[in-house]
């Protein structure tokens, strides 16, 4: 009997022992391939986060809209269900931080440079901030560049547009954007684009190239505009309670694997969208058009209203900061 009691407690300490041994598990959730430069900078982040950690935290990463599409992956990290994504940042318009939707506006960043003087800076800093009375926060900003457009039809002046249904992420601002170019903006989650491309339910999207090439859209556009009209860029965000709850050695050591991966993704973000464009170019089945500098004006003169339009919702001294602060940096 007392032999036996002894099996228990050992049993008993050595299943203790195991539970508090057991990693933490960071569930990273994302809706793009593996191969796009969010998709490889989550893959490092789990990496370089193992390894910094020795083991005491496990990430399972989730692309292509494995866990949960567009819509339902905020409410998710909020729920707890998972504790990491690296959403659009056009997603926290819907969820009540309006202020994100600076990102969308049409031709508001005229460089990288301009960008990350406004993403590493104040401004950027105090928009994550934003997110925290939401259970959010905010850790880092990733990059996927500018915008192409691509339909089935040739899309060089603001009138070849008019008509043409267009998928957009859920943004007001890019609902405007396409409206100004006398486009029907057609809000569809990133997962259903191909499909709806395929089958004509929408004419034409836009995405940086990487995003296009990846999720195989070229194959279903015959015509691309490298208009750089808009950015994509991303926010790498946590569940807060989570992340306010891990041991601060761990949370410190997670911080550095961050930055690590952040470096790195801003390093392949624009090459990945030249090599993607490129090969989008040799597979013959997609057009793909420059616009001349007076297309271009044209372009500008037609969008650059949007800003004013969008200053009651997002604030005209915000717009007017990220101006300021992107011409600054030129």
């Amino acid at each position: 009997m007392h032999i036996k009691s002894l099996v228990v407690a050992l049993a008993a300490a050595v299943s203790i022992n195991a539970w508090a041994q057991a990693p933490i598990v960071i569930k990273f959730s994302h809706v793009v391939a593996t191969d796009t430069p969010k998709g490889q900078a989550a893959e490092r982040f789990k990496a370089l986060a193992e390894k910094a950690t020795n083991g005491r935290v496990k990430v399972e990463v989730y692309p292509n809209s494995q866990l949960y599409k567009d819509k339902e992956e905020l409410e998710a990290l909020q729920l707890g269900a998972v504790q990491m994504l690296a959403p659009s940042l056009a997603k926290f318009g819907p969820l009540g931080v309006k202020e994100f939707e600076a990102f969308d506006l049409p031709y508001i960043f005229p460089s990288k440079m301009a960008l990350y003087s406004v993403t590493e800076g104040p401004i950027g800093k105090g928009l994550l901030k934003k997110l925290e009375p939401k259970g959010i926060t905010g850790l880092a900003y990733w990059d996927n560049g500018f915008k192409v457009m691509s339909a089935n039809k040739p899309l060089h002046t603001p009138a070849d547009f008019r008509g043409q249904k267009l998928r957009i992420q859920s943004s007001k601002v890019l609902d405007a954007q396409m409206r100004a170019l006398g486009a029907n903006p057609q809000v569809l989650a990133f997962s259903e684009v191909y499909q709806a491309l395929q089958t004509g339910v929408v004419d034409g999207t836009e995405n940086p190239p990487s995003n296009m090439f990846t999720q195989k859209m070229h194959e279903v556009q015959k015509h691309v505009t490298l208009s750089n009209h808009g950015y994509l860029g991303y926010a790498v965000i946590v569940n807060k309670k989570f992340w306010d709850g891990l041991p601060a050695d761990i949370r410190t050591s997670l911080e550095k694997a961050m930055a690590e991966a952040t470096t790195f993704e801003k390093a392949i973000a624009q090459r990945d969208n030249d090599l993607a464009l490129e090969a989008i170019r040799k597979t013959g089945k997609t057009a793909i058009y420059t616009l001349t500098a007076a297309e271009q004006a044209e372009w500008r003169k037609v969008l650059l209203p949007v800003q004013k339009l969008m200053e009651s919702r997002i604030g005209a001294e915000l717009i007017g900061s990220i101006n300021k602060t992107a011409a600054a940096a030129k």
